[in-house]
């Protein structure tokens, strides 16, 4: 033996859990977790934000809105 060691075999579950490149598995997961937390917990309050969103779109700062919009949309991966 050459003095390294190896790393003891991951089972196949472990290898998919912590999978990173394409996607982040964790983060994803972390995600999904939140927005279903907060589409529960915010449900009846839900309408009105979109209504302020709406709002806010067709007010002053509509344009800003919309800029920041493309930009994130030019920096997204497809």
């Amino acid at each position: 033996m050459t003095g390294q060691q190896k790393t003891p075999p991951q089972s196949e579950k472990d290898a998919k859990d912590k999978v990173q490149g394409e996607g982040d598995y964790d983060a994803a997961r972390h995600f999904d977790d939140r927005q279903e937390k907060f589409a529960k917990d915010k449900k009846s309050e839900i309408p009105g934000m979109a209504k302020d969103a709406e709002q806010a779109l067709e007010g002053p700062e509509g344009a800003e809105l919309k800029k920041a919009e493309e930009t994130g949309k030019s920096k997204a991966r497809h």
